[in-house]
């Protein structure tokens, strides 16, 4: 039989899906899956988060890795908690040192735009203070995937040849053991193929035997601090072994009956909660009306401006998180929005491309998770018969040394990836997130307007067409925004290309609590997204 499981010609449907018992909702089945095998175990929501997280590693390498940042928030014995397991930057690393072997700019790839991996502490320190089952018994799945083989889905197959084609670019030694894990032969994997990565089995194992002790200050944190001493990279054992996840107080604004709770910085969870913030002031009645569009659309600006300007490490930020998310505040940006489009720029608040996945348990647990390699695979650095693909996020980073959010040593830098949580009344709703870079913030205050201001389930709130915001006055949207709102959105000063590739407007997941307990989940249609319930 030939086809071409790329290729859909026709739209199809999805409709929510109900559990009571549990519910995992990812980007990829065979994960969604792993964590449900978790909770039938008698394994918690916490549990199953970190069984589906470990289990993407394997299944979508594309996105994510054991080389990951992570972001949790954490809904049990009712109370939302907040993990920060994003890494900082090497002791040893700095804009002039850069600037003495040349570098114009923070590379993208190789070994220097390369953090702490902050994701296997992340599960780590997940299951110790939450988790009912042992970290071993969590990664087995995930284990087994590596080393007896899982098959390749059509989004990750898509995004696996993507990469090939920018490391193919790249021509320094250190990238061939990228080749050497993830290509046979020198090719991908083909559409459904059994794919094997046994060393990543192995580092697996080794993580929960020994409790990450091992990849931060054992035997793999040694091979990670001899790799970036031969390719004259900045990481160190050194930088590793000091790592430590933070526990936080998640932020919140309450739009229109709800708190929406993020990460706070260095997270960019700020930016979505400016930005509603502005938008709580304006009243909307119709989702496909260009005038919500344009409202969003600026909103969204304004933030990202002040995001992008004040948004660091939260120890060495400069404005204060509450005064950005004051009611005055957002008045104030809110009245520099009028009928035509806007080039953002920051107030001054002084005056007054990753995985997403949610589970949830029969007993009112629920967790809201990233973790990511920000660009792909990454800096398509691999440490050698590990598995290790490492995330370049120290390009993230900006080389102006006057910028809040400049490149410095043991440094926290602005952060993409961001998990949402939605409560009410001081009771859970439900955890909700859309991955994918800058995307991430406009994604959140799409799907939550769709779903608040607009009454849409869950998954039709996923389903419905997307904008973002990219530069100045320019917007990309998704080929089913209808020509109306696009024709007066150009009429108003916005400047707007049709972008027909879904993987650019982000993948979200969401799962709510029912007024009668039961749970309710939406899944991305824009990837193999998944929803495993019990």
């Amino acid at each position: 039989m030939i086809f071409n499981p790329g290729e859909y010609k026709y739209s199809s449907r999805r409709n929510v899906v109900y559990g009571h018992k549990g519910m995992v909702a990812t980007s990829q089945p065979l994960a969604s899956q792993a964590g449900l095998e978790i909770l039938k175990s008698g394994g918690n929501a916490v549990d199953a988060a970190i069984a589906t997280a470990a289990c993407l590693t394997v299944v979508e390498p594309t996105s994510n890795g054991l080389g990951s940042d992570a972001f949790a928030l954490v809904w049990i014995n009712d109370k939302l908690h907040g993990l920060n397991a994003s890494g900082y930057s090497p002791y040893s690393i700095s804009i002039e040192k850069l600037k003495e072997r040349g570098c114009n700019e923070i590379p993208k790839y190789g070994v220097i735009p390369v953090m702490v991996p902050g994701a296997p502490a992340a599960w780590v320190e997940l299951s110790e203070k939450f988790g009912k089952l042992s970290l071993e018994e969590v990664l087995k799945p995930a284990i087994n995937y590596a080393r007896n083989g899982f098959t390749v889905s059509v989004n990750v197959k898509q995004s696996w040849d993507a990469a090939y084609k920018i490391y193919k670019k790249e021509h320094g030694e250190e990238f061939k053991y990228w080749f050497d894990t993830f290509t046979k032969d020198d090719r991908t994997p083909e559409f459904g193929e059994l794919w094997k990565l046994p060393h990543h089995g192995d580092t697996l194992e080794s993580i929960a035997k020994t409790h990450g002790e091992s990849y931060y200050k054992g035997h793999i944190a040694d091979k990670i601090d001899a790799f970036f001493k031969k390719y004259n990279g900045y990481l160190s054992k050194e930088d590793l072994k000091e790592y430590r996840p933070e526990w936080v107080n998640p932020i919140s604004v309450n739009y229109r009956g709800y708190d929406v709770c993020e990460i706070p910085p260095n997270s960019q969870g700020l930016v979505a909660l400016m930005a509603l913030n502005i938008l709580k002031g304006f009243d909307f009645i119709n989702k496909d009306d260009a005038d919500t569009y344009h409202k969003q659309i600026e909103a969204m600006k304004l933030a990202f401006a002040d995001g992008i300007k004040y948004i660091t490490d939260e120890t060495q930020m400069k404005a204060e998180v509450d005064k950005l998310l004051s009611y005055s505040y957002g008045s104030e940006r809110r009245n520099l929005i009028n009928d035509e489009a806007l080039i953002p720029e920051a107030g001054n608040p002084f005056s007054g491309g990753t995985v997403y996945l949610c589970t949830a348990d029969g007993d009112g647990n629920m967790v809201s998770y990233i973790q990511s390699n920000y660009m792909g695979f990454g800096s398509g650095i691999v440490i050698p018969e590990t598995g290790i693909a490492l995330h370049n996020r120290l390009h993230n980073f900006s080389y102006d040394t006057n910028h809040e959010n400049c490149l410095m040593p043991h440094k926290k830098t602005y952060h993409t990836i961001i998990p949402g949580f939605l409560m009410r009344d001081g009771k859970a709703v439900g955890p909700f997130g859309v991955m994918g870079a800058f995307m991430q913030p406009q994604g959140h205050v799409q799907v939550l307007s769709n779903l608040i201001d607009f009454h849409m389930n869950p998954q039709e709130a996923l389903d419905a067409p997307r904008w973002q915001w990219i530069k100045d006055k320019r917007i990309e949207v998704e080929p089913a925004v209808p020509l109306h709102i696009i024709n007066e959105l150009q009429k108003r000063g916005h400047e707007v290309k049709m972008q027909p590739n879904p993987g650019t407007f982000g993948r979200g997941q969401m799962i709510l609590r029912t007024e009668e307990g039961t749970l309710c989940g939406g899944t991305e249609p824009r990837t193999d997204g998944h929803i495993a319930v019990w």
